[in-house]
């Protein structure tokens, strides 16, 4: 099911996939090593997370009642390689995620029973993909499938991706193209539902598609030694069923119906990334993002965030994100909507609104292990906290195991 703790996951691991702690050197390859034409393991990477929120602007039930939800996520990725006859690598990295949710809200789509609507779910999603790079230029291209189940939904994904460096190296363009094929069980409320009759056989509902298409560039360069900018543009459309049609809205005459959006939605966010490295021991990372869509949304979002090395193997990450949205014109708080209306919701993502996400992480790296342990060369620790101006809180706390 639609989840509103997803917009806050995509930020935190957004932000745990930045921190690096060295200074960007041009790559030299050694013709003289020997590549292995055999497939190897390069490393393996465990990140559990547990998230939980709160707050009383439950779009299930028209914008009032709890938002109170707790999610466990882990995901497993498993990058191996091997080298052609030309010296050419081949990476292949193998991704599964399982994520379970508990949400109280949830379990108001039909509070009669929970054999349609439960108040828990799981997702699975695994993904592969397939990278042919040259270790010579830097410059490489691949394959992305991937898929994802839960109650309501399945999702087929596929992506290509293209990186091409500049002679000297300080200059990297990235380009992806993105498509995800969705199908959505269409889950009215309770009330809504045609021919109920209080009974507890088992329901049939119908389906519709839900097609996303996205794009990604990226351009980045390196200024000089100690500073480096990126320039990232992610124009993306959307089309099918866009409305989540379990969640209710309220209308100025006393009448209910299902959420109703348009079935096309476009969407620009544009970024720019700048990373100062002061000196060995600090780096400065600032990020700016404009968005906007076709529904009347605009946004702005800044973050800045601070890796301190306090020795060879170990740092703390503190970060900090604001964000100021305006929302789409087709919200209203609850029994605020006008009967004329042709579509609205009174989901609080789609409001007006400002947040604020902060926290901080702990990375151990030691030169013999994690431990003692040589095998794990990782450990990462991270904390996050969210509040936005609707009252919705949450907390979010993740571990991060690199095993090579």
């Amino acid at each position: 099911m639609k989840k509103i703790y997803l917009h806050v996951l995509f930020m935190y691991f957004g932000i745990l996939s930045t921190y690096a702690q060295t200074k960007p050197e041009p790559a030299k390859a050694d013709s003289s090593k020997y590549q292995s034409r055999k497939l190897k393991i390069d490393e393996i990477n465990l990140v559990s997370a547990y998230y939980h929120q709160n707050g009383n602007n439950s779009a299930v039930t028209g914008g009032i009642g709890t938002e109170k939800l707790s999610d466990f996520a882990n995901t497993i990725d498993l990058q191996m390689s091997k080298f052609n006859k030309r010296g050419k690598k081949n990476t292949f990295l193998f991704e599964l995620g399982v994520d379970h949710y508990t949400s109280a809200s949830s379990d108001k789509i039909d509070p009669s029973t929970i054999s349609s609507a439960s108040s828990a779910d799981t997702r699975i999603y695994p993904s592969l993909n397939w990278t042919h790079s040259n270790e010579e230029t830097g410059n490489s291209f691949g394959f992305t499938g991937s898929y994802s189940t839960e109650f309501d939904y399945q999702s087929l994904g596929a992506a290509f991706n293209l990186t091409r460096l500049s002679k000297d190296k300080n200059t990297q363009f990235d380009f992806k193209l993105q498509a995800f094929l969705d199908q959505w069980t269409v889950i009215l409320p309770i009330e809504l539902r045609t021919g109920n009759t209080g009974g507890r056989k088992e329901e049939q509902y119908d389906t519709a598609p839900r097609n996303s298409f996205s794009a990604s560039f990226s351009l980045a360069q390196v200024i000089n030694q100690k500073f480096q900018a990126s320039l990232i543009l992610e124009p993306s459309y959307q089309k099918g069923l866009l409305a989540t049609k379990y969640q209710r809205d309220y209308f100025t005459d006393g009448s209910l119906r299902a959420e109703t959006l348009p079935d096309k939605r476009y969407k620009l966010p544009i970024g720019l990334r700048m990373n100062y490295f002061l000196d060995d021991r600090f780096v400065i990372r600032t990020f700016y993002r404009y968005y906007m869509d076709n529904w009347g949304i605009r946004a702005h979002t800044a973050e800045l965030e601070i890796p301190v090395k306090i020795n060879s193997f170990f740092s703390i990450s503190p970060f900090y994100r604001y964000n100021n949205q305006v929302g789409t014109r087709y919200f209203a708080p609850y029994g605020q909507h006008l009967p004329s209306e042709q579509y609205f919701t009174s989901d609080y993502d789609l409001s007006t609104l400002t947040s604020d996400f902060y926290g901080a992480g702990i990375r151990f790296a030691p030169p013999k292990g994690v431990f003692g342990w040589q095998r794990l060369n990782m450990l990462e620790l991270r904390y996050g906290h969210y509040s936005r101006s609707t009252s919705l809180v949450s907390n979010i706390v993740s571990l991060n195991l690199k095993f090579k």
